[in-house]
């Protein structure tokens, strides 16, 4: 099924689209070409992007799947009158039930990032990005008593990127710390860590695939030897065992699954707002 098209086209950034359609897709098992089209806001860019869907469709001898997120009805009309691809209106979907429901029409704002510097919550998600890019990978053990969350394991585990998503996504100020051989040999948590063990969460990961990402970064070394990989792993998960702090792999997770789980665990009342 690699052969079949994906679009994704919004009047905004399409990244609403994407996202859903992207977790609608991982259902089945095909691998599809992605094909992202953002700010479709008007009926002339909605001509241009439906007369692509339709050469496309035309050349491949398949129907293209098209998720559409637009709120603009004349926009929208033409993707649904005049598309030859499947199209999922993916607003009309809730928008229209949900409008019975409340008993009121929407406002058909185009976007979810209109007025967005004027909000505390966009505020707060740079001030966490601020945060977490000051504290990437132990830099700096100032001011960790203003972590939300201390993300700890061995290098190369996922811990910068995973909070860098909990900075962006939900605001959350995300520290992450390194565990290193010299804290194996002193068989405890490195001390800036030990005033914040109730906000530490750590992240493990099978040692085959380190050493395979390792060896991409400083190939044939020592560090990146799958003997001193599964050494450091088992010191590491042996080390958060100790010291009661909850962890889980990365091996086989999403950043996504990985942020969730740490705030379930971590910081709860942020899945409540």
């Amino acid at each position: 099924m690699s052969d079949r098209t994906v679009y994704f086209v919004s009047d905004g950034t399409g990244i609403t689209a994407e996202t859903f359609g992207n977790s609608i897709l991982a259902q089945f098992e095909i691998k599809p070409r992605h094909v992202r089209r953002p700010f479709i806001d008007s009926a002339e860019k909605a001509h241009a992007v439906v007369q692509e869907i339709n050469e496309l469709a035309q050349r491949e001898g398949k129907t293209p799947i098209v998720f559409a997120t637009l709120v603009n009805r004349d926009v929208l009309k033409v993707v649904r009158e005049h598309c030859q691809g499947r199209v999922m209106d993916m607003f009309g979907t809730f928008i229209e039930p949900l409008e019975d429901e409340f008993g009121i029409k929407s406002n058909h704002r185009v976007g979810r990032f209109s007025n967005v510097a004027q909000s505390q919550e966009y505020h707060d998600r740079i001030e966490a990005i601020n945060f977490s890019l000051a504290h990437d990978d132990g830099q700096s053990a100032k001011n960790l008593d203003r972590a939300d969350v201390i993300l700890v394991g061995v290098s190369r585990c996922g811990k910068t990127p995973t909070s860098l998503y909990l900075a962006m996504q939900h605001g959350i100020k995300a520290a992450n710390y390194p565990l290193i051989p010299e804290d194996f040999e002193r068989r405890k948590l490195p001390a800036p860590l030990l005033p914040h063990k109730r906000k530490c969460f750590g992240l493990t990961i099978d040692p085959e695939r380190l050493a395979s990402i390792r060896n991409e970064r400083r190939p044939g070394s020592k560090y990146a030897d799958v003997l001193n990989c599964r050494y450091e792993v088992n010191e590491a998960e042996a080390m958060m065992k100790r010291d009661g702090i909850s962890w889980l792999s990365s091996t086989h997770k999403s950043i996504e699954e990985i942020a969730t789980t740490i705030l379930r665990d971590i910081r709860p009342d942020r899945l409540i707002y």
